[in-house]
């Protein structure tokens, strides 16, 4: 029993070690989403503020 133990806790202890090592692929993939998210903001900016003022507008004059 304690062989079977200690194997698992190795495996995991393994698997775990190999899952730190791509901090440059994350810092990309996170750079890449926020430039997506800026790109697509400053492109939907207009519309949305435009959506935000005809609804406000049409809750402002409902009688």
């Amino acid at each position: 029993m304690r062989r079977l133990r200690d194997r698992i806790i190795r495996t995991l202890h393994e698997r775990l070690r190999d899952e730190r090592g791509d901090v440059p692929g994350w810092v990309l993939i996170t750079l890449m989403t926020a430039g997506l998210v800026i790109v697509i903001w400053t492109f939907a900016a207009p519309a949305l503020q435009g959506v935000f003022d005809d609804a406000m507008s049409r809750v402002l004059d409902h009688p």
